[in-house]
């Protein structure tokens, strides 16, 4: 909550929440501020807010909204330090189900904000919950009811989520998706995976379920599937993907090793099957991070993730100790609805805080935020 030793300090009202949560236009005078002149009024608009505003950022981020947050990381960090926070506005620079499983984890008092409204992901439309549902009911008339567990991805809907949560299932994440996939087959069950068909094909290998108990779920009235084909089903995948990471491919592997023999190659475990086989190493951007830091001086590395954070590595780890770090894509890989996020839109955001208006607030209905939390919190428990 707010201090009021805070509010005397720096005086400015205190915005009623909720208000003002739809999408408001930006005037044109901010557009025509410098960016020296953006970043500085950000600053000194979080100075004054104190510690009432939090801003969390994800990897992905452009280095010009990065440079604003409070902490960084990927999607299980972020929902963790979310889940601990105690400020009263979470600013959360990423995409719409982050904001959304910030919302579900924190207290009803704390408002979380999306500078920006249309900032999503493609992977997560790629999962509607009327058309997992329908796949859900054929599950159970082919299998018998209770033979499969859910897990979606962080990258998913609330509603998703919330649909877990009442199925027994739960959330998973690429830092944690070996352990909640374990956790699942340990109980004995199916696992229905969505919607990133990769990481669960990925995880799935990782953990030994033969090749061909995995099969895909094509997103069609009986997913391409026969009954038997699902009776005979350990993990069954949603034919979702991110945008991104299916851009790498072997010829991009084979023209770096080609160039530099000593490169270490390391992908996101969302790459499809044959690249992350292909690789020296596959983790989660937070353990893509720790394997180059830990790395020994001089090394090279070609990373198969979003640029944005390839170049930042590079960045601080060449000049002090000469680690050469490049997208294994040389024609560049933005997340593009990260990167729907700018400085303007942050600066938007706390300068209306600063006169008491809540702008873009994401707030998962209750009957929904409910159900999901209980998918997210088992996640957190096993995380």
């Amino acid at each position: 909550m707010l201090q009021t030793s805070t509010i005397e300090k720096f005086s400015f009202p205190i915005p009623s929440v909720p208000h003002a949560s739809a999408l408001q236009n930006i005037p044109d005078s901010y557009y025509q501020l410098t960016p020296s002149e953006v970043r500085e009024r950000c600053f000194a608009a979080k100075e004054a807010l104190g510690d009432s505003v939090f801003i969390l950022a994800h990897h992905y981020q452009r280095d010009e909204t990065f440079q604003f947050n409070d902490a960084s990381g990927d999607s299980l960090n972020l929902a963790q330090v979310a889940k601990q926070q105690s400020a009263r506005y979470i600013v959360f620079c990423g995409v719409h189900f982050m904001a959304e499983s910030a919302d579900i984890l924190t207290s009803d008092e704390q408002v979380v904000i999306l500078p920006n409204i249309t900032a999503g992901c493609s992977m997560a439309d790629m999962a509607d919950v009327d058309l997992v549902e329908d796949c859900w009911d054929e599950l159970n008339r082919a299998c018998g009811e209770n033979s499969f567990i859910p897990i979606t991805y962080i990258n998913s809907a609330a509603s998703l989520k919330a649909f877990c949560g009442q199925n027994g299932g739960i959330v998973c994440t690429s830092s944690n998706s070996e352990a909640i996939l374990q956790w699942a087959l340990d109980q004995g069950k199916n696992v229905l995976f969505f919607p990133d068909q990769h990481l669960g094909r990925n995880t799935a290998n990782k953990l030994g379920v033969p090749k061909d108990n995995i099969r895909l779920w094509n997103r069609q009235e009986d997913g391409g599937l026969t009954t038997e084909e699902l009776q005979n089903t350990k993990v069954l995948l949603w034919n979702g993907y991110c945008s991104v990471h299916v851009r790498f491919n072997m010829a991009q592997i084979e023209a770096i090793r080609s160039r530099r023999p000593d490169v270490k190659v390391i992908v996101h475990p969302e790459c499809p099957e044959e690249i992350v086989d292909a690789a020296d190493f596959d983790g989660s951007t937070n353990k893509i991070i720790q394997i180059i830091e830990n790395a020994e001086p001089g090394t090279s590395w070609a990373v198969g993730t979003e640029i944005n954070m390839v170049h930042r590595l590079h960045q601080e780890l060449y000049p002090k100790e000469g680690k050469h770090i490049e997208c294994l894509n040389p024609h560049v890989c933005p997340c593009s609805t990260m990167y729907c996020t700018d400085p303007v839109n942050v600066l938007w955001i706390l300068e209306n805080l600063l006169e008491g208006r809540v702008i873009n607030q994401i707030k998962v209905p209750r009957e929904t935020a409910r159900w999901a939390k209980v998918a997210l919190d088992r996640m957190l428990e096993l995380s």
